[in-house]
């Protein structure tokens, strides 16, 4: 497993999209037999059609083959990702405006529930919205933003209830062969045309202590583009 720290290549990355670097439509990446074929990213896009986003990524081997160990608890827990880092504001996702970087994250978690309104979902792969922002605790530098004891952020209707800058979307989302599909409604997504996106496969981890960060990325898995440059385009289906 590819084991470094992502707030570098963040940095990298909003640089050289303030220089008009990301040009390309898809991102593509190079099979690495170092990364388990299930995480091994070959390609990732985000592609529009008249009302609906898509979100795509296609693996080596069998997506959604691996998956964590359940350990019976949820301190210490682990999550496996399929991560769609993107140039969204977190005001496009029904969070407060320059949270941090927004990413679509389709997850898997056996030892917790964190659906909207109590629905359980620890049994499946489903799809998030998550703020991220760097943080010098976490293995791999950067967590899903805490929420402070006693603030009130702007948070969308499918908050699941947990102290994190995420959301809980029940989009249809489809785990199948190579690929990883989530289709979004264009009316729920602000800014999504010609947005910059990346592709990552990563696991998280839950806090043993139950304390601030709670949600780590602990450790990368694969990063489409090698650098977290976000150089895939949104763009129309052709």
């Amino acid at each position: 497993m590819l084991r470094y720290g992502l707030t570098g290549a963040i940095a990298a990355g909003a640089l050289a999209l303030g220089f008009g670097a990301a040009a390309a439509h898809t991102v593509k990446a190079t099979p690495d037999d170092k990364v388990k074929a299930s995480f091994d990213i070959i390609e990732t896009r985000i592609v529009t059609t008249r009302d609906t986003a898509t979100f795509s990524t296609r693996v080596r081997g069998e997506a959604g083959k691996d998956r964590p160990d359940a350990t019976g608890k949820f301190e210490g827990s682990s999550v496996y990702a399929y991560v769609w880092p993107t140039s969204l504001n977190s005001a496009d996702v029904g969070f407060d405006k320059d949270q941090g970087i927004v990413a679509l994250a389709v997850t898997f978690h056996p030892d917790f529930d964190d659906g909207a309104h109590g629905k359980k979902n620890r049994a499946v792969w489903h799809p998030h919205w998550v703020v991220l922002n760097k943080d010098k605790a976490c293995t791999g530098g950067l967590k899903v933003t805490d929420i402070p004891e006693g603030a009130k952020p702007k948070l969308p209707e499918t908050w699941p209830g947990v102290p994190l800058l995420i959301d809980s979307p029940d989009y249809p989302t489809k785990v199948e062969g190579d690929t990883v599909d989530v289709s979004i409604p264009l009316k729920l997504i602000g800014g999504i045309a010609g947005a910059s996106y990346d592709g990552v496969t990563a696991g998280l981890k839950i806090n043993g202590n139950l304390h601030s960060p709670l949600l780590c990325v602990d450790d990368v898995f694969k990063v489409a583009s090698g650098d977290l440059s976000l150089p895939g385009k949104v763009a129309p289906a052709k």
